[in-house]
Parts: C-alpha cells; sequence; structure tokens
C-alpha cells in the first residue's frame, strides 16, 4: 500500500512538513487550536502543514498550517481600551443608518438597513 496522497514529513516534496488530514504529530497545532487553549503563535514560522481535497477550494486543496505548541505565548490579555473600542464598533454595527435605532442585531450589509424601516431608506 502507498502513503497517503501528502504525507511529506520530510518537507522535500512541499517545502514544509507536511500531513493529510488528521495524521499530525502531537505538540503541533492550528491558529484555532492555539486560541482554544488559550495561546498564540507568538512570532513563531510556521512548523508544518496539513493538506486535504475540498470541493469549495478554488484549486481543489486546502491547507491548515500548524504550530509549535511548547514555542507558543500565552494570548495577550484584553486592555480597557480595546474592550471600549470593540463595544463601540459592535454598537455601530447595530445601529441602523435609516431610523437610527439599535436594532439588537448586526445588520446585514446586504440589506444596509433594520428589518423594520421601509426599503426606501436603504437608498
Amino acid at each position: 500500500m502507498s502513503a497517503p496522497r501528502f504525507w511529506d514529513p520530510e518537507g522535500t516534496k512541499f517545502g514544509v512538513p507536511t500531513y493529510p488530514w488528521r495524521l499530525a504529530p502531537d505538540g503541533l497545532a492550528t491558529r484555532a487550536q492555539l486560541r482554544a487553549a488559550g495561546l498564540r503563535p507568538g512570532g513563531q514560522e510556521i512548523a508544518a502543514q496539513i493538506l486535504w481535497r475540498s470541493r469549495r477550494a478554488r484549486g481543489g486543496i486546502r491547507a491548515a498550517y500548524l504550530y509549535r505548541i511548547d514555542l507558543a505565548k500565552p494570548v495577550r490579555p484584553m486592555t480597557p481600551a480595546k474592550r471600549a473600542a470593540l463595544a463601540k464598533a459592535n454598537t455601530a454595527r447595530r445601529t441602523c443608518p435609516g431610523c437610527g435605532r439599535d436594532a439588537g442585531y448586526v445588520i446585514p450589509t446586504s440589506l444596509g438597513i433594520c428589518a423594520t424601516c421601509p426599503p426606501w431608506l436603504a437608498a
């Protein structure tokens, strides 16, 4: 039996160690996995990648980059200024430009106004 299509742990074929879906070694994690653990890559280079076939991707192949967990750093804490800026930005996304009210949800950019405003206000 031959090796899986994306099996290249030495990095000779793809330039970086490459593994197929769900076959990456322990000690490596994606950005999302690091974030779930309260970590960030912290400026380190990509240690490896996972490749898999996908009908959604333009070239038919998708990639997820892996980072070493032992070199990851803790996530920086949210400062009061960042928290206030984030709250202000989220409020702006919920405020309807047509009627000026807080819609209680993020207004879709495709509509441009809240659901209760008349359609002619969208223009």
